[in-house]
């Protein structure tokens, strides 16, 4: 339910390594990119002690020119306490003041030109590992990509079945995109950070143990506030993008069905679902945004109090004569430098949070039951050497859930060039017996062959080169009518097949008549060509792979009774020499099948011919005799 609480992430540190671990081929490189990383740190850090030193010039250079030359400056310090001056006499004794001399531009000039060369340097350095960090990205993504390409090729029907097609594209689409974002933003600020944490902490250190330990205070209660806001703020990245897939699961179907949506008048429901989905996203993206928000204004509190400190015990410190005045200046850019990176680390939280989420939804993918490995790899294509056609079920059995048997004990033997029709009411096991010979599913019990060998022993690939199947439901890709009929066949297949396929099956007397002919562009819904010919076309398409088997499932449903009558006529010559199975709702389809199958409940009732059926006066005589009823009805 969309206001349940939020899901926890499952381990987001398990998750975490595993999305870094996809980092791992470019680790050589990596090493590269850390190596200049630490380059660029170092100058970084050197810069404020070489430009305290500039400081520490320039203020010597104002004491010096009031103090009498001639003078050594332990001397000018001993004057200077005689005076009562003993504060300003232990500031000569830490600086490299000189009694009578001024300014010295020219050293300042060559400290300051110093300074430059190291922040230019840090700066091409920073650069060089940014792009490169930036490569080792975009190539752990465009793997991940593939691997999730992959998988959904491995994934068995089942899995579809059970998943909205909008959630399974927003894992493959926007979570990736917002893992890629994630590590585009962070994982070379990080790296900088670190080390920038590590190298100020040591130049800390070198300067004054005392203001390090002053700076570190702050540090426990940064990572306490950092953890505990991050612990808040996971389960509510999970849930944004766990809703932010149910919304586009929602807002896919409402646009491919959307002609449905208004005939049926649904457009309320419809906007009104999309409205609690849309609360639940906005709610669940306000709350991870929110509390993962608060992270940078309480580190930068947390670094003003560090501030402060640093601040009074070096000005204490310069006071007593302990420290020059340019190192505090340094050490209070360092203390900046140090606050810095760990408010950057702990604001870049929510970006890691969301990322490892999505990286959470896209592993559970990639982890999902695949469907049983071939007993062998494919060899050459199958379509090479043509099977005979010979077709047997031996006492398959079937369920979907182990306690609901669909099929049981079902046999049936099939000769080369047959045509078998099957037919029965909606739920008998019609489609799903012809699942099973295309392994879309796989047998609980029993055995298919195909010619004398177990389909299992198959690998897929070369199977289905056999067998040519036209859904009830069309799919057609964004292309040329040419190429959409060219799917199925092999690369190179010469354009005179593609126009006798589409002659054969009616295709070529619409095509002709549109202005680019068969270089008309459809879309990938088919829109601008009519529900009929979308299905000649993917029958054509079926024709022309020229498969050993050929399975039509409710393939002339679509069209109207004239264009149905032309395409069983071209069936009848295209069947030839082929083994056919016939889906069928429409009795008066398949009066010529070889063998009619009844099918009830998943068991074969009755088979025969159409007239030996009609003898038997059994389940078939039933349908038929009701069909009959309703188009006399129907005519009246």
């Amino acid at each position: 339910m969309m206001g349940g609480p939020p899901e926890k992430s499952m381990d987001f540190k398990r998750s975490g390594l595993r999305l870094l671990s996809q980092m791992r081929p470019e680790r050589g490189i990596m090493s590269v990119a850390m190596a200049l990383g630490v380059v660029s740190v170092a100058l970084n850090v050197l810069g404020p002690k070489v430009l305290g030193h500039a400081t520490d010039l320039v203020i010597s250079g104002l004491i010096g020119r009031k103090l009498p030359a001639g003078l050594t400056k332990e001397q000018a310090a001993a004057q200077l306490r005689a005076h009562g001056q003993g504060g300003l006499a232990d500031m000569v004794g830490a600086m490299p003041v000189v009694p009578g001399h001024g300014i010295d531009f020219g050293a300042i000039g060559t400290v300051l030109l110093g300074v430059t060369l190291i922040y230019v340097f840090a700066a091409l350095f920073g650069f060089l590992q940014a792009r490169i960090a930036t490569r080792v990205v975009q190539r752990a993504v465009f793997r991940m990509r593939e691997q999730v390409e992959e998988k959904l090729s491995r994934l068995p029907l089942s899995y579809f079945d059970t998943q909205q097609r909008g959630e399974v594209l927003s894992r493959a689409t926007n979570d990736i995109d917002n893992i890629q974002q994630t590590l585009q933003q962070t994982l070379s600020q990080i790296l900088a950070s670190l080390l920038t944490i590590v190298g100020v902490l040591a130049m800390m250190f070198w300067i004054t143990p005392l203001l390090a330990v002053v700076a570190l205070l702050t540090v426990p209660v940064s990572v306490v506030v950092a953890a505990k806001i991050g612990k808040r703020a996971q389960p509510q990245f999970v849930q944004q993008w766990k809703t932010t897939g149910k919304l586009n699961a929602h807002i896919e179907e409402m646009y491919t069905g959307h002609a449905l949506v208004k005939v049926f008048g649904r457009q309320r429901e419809a906007a009104a679902l999309f409205r609690e989905q849309n609360d639940a996203l906005h709610a669940a993206g306000f709350k991870a945004q929110f509390i993962s928000g608060i992270i940078q204004p309480a580190m930068m509190f947390i670094g003003n109090i560090n501030y402060v400190l640093v601040a009074v015990v070096g000005g204490l410190r310069v006071a007593a004569g302990a420290l020059s005045i340019g190192d505090v200046q340094a050490f209070i850019q360092y203390s900046r430098q140090f606050s810095q990176p760990l408010t950057q680390v702990a604001s870049m939280a929510n970006l890691v949070q969301s990322g490892v989420a999505s990286a959470e939804r896209v592993f559970e993918l990639l982890d999902a039951d695949e469907q049983q490995p071939d007993t062998r790899p494919p060899g050459a294509r199958a379509d090479a050497v043509r099977a005979d056609g010979r077709v047997a079920f031996e006492k398959v059995s079937f369920r979907y859930e182990p306690d609901k048997p669909l099929i049981d004990d079902l046999s049936l033997s099939v000769q080369p060039g047959q045509t078998v029709a099957i037919v029965g009411p909606t739920g008998a096991g019609k489609t799903t017996l012809v699942n099973l010979l295309m392994r879309f599913y796989e047998v609980s019990g029993g055995r298919i062959t195909l010619d004398g060998t177990d389909i299992a022993e198959l690998p897929r690939e070369e199977l289905r080169a056999q067998i040519g199947m036209v859904l009830q439901d069309t799919w057609l890709f964004g292309g040329t009518i040419a190429e959409n009929i060219a799917y199925g066949a092999p690369e190179g297949t010469p354009f005179e097949k593609v126009v006798e396929a589409a002659k054969a099956t009616h295709v070529d007397r619409f095509v002709r008549t549109l202005p680019d002919g068969y270089d008309s562009v459809i879309d990938d819904e088919g829109g601008n060509v009519s529900v009929g010919e979308k299905q000649l076309i993917t029958i054509a398409r079926a024709f022309l792979a020229e498969p050993a088997i050929l399975v039509l499932d409710e393939a002339t449903s679509s069209v109207d009774t004239r264009t149905e009558v032309l395409i069983q006529h071209a069936m009848a010559q295209l069947r030839t020499g082929r083994t056919s199975f016939v889906i069928a709702h429409r009795l008066s389809t398949i009066r010529d099948a070889d063998l009619i199958l009844v099918m009830e409940s998943g068991a074969i009732v009755e088979q025969g011919s159409h007239d030996a059926l009609l003898a038997a006066d059994g389940a078939y005589a039933r349908l038929y005799a009701a069909q009959f009823a309703e188009a006399v009805a129907e005519t009246e």
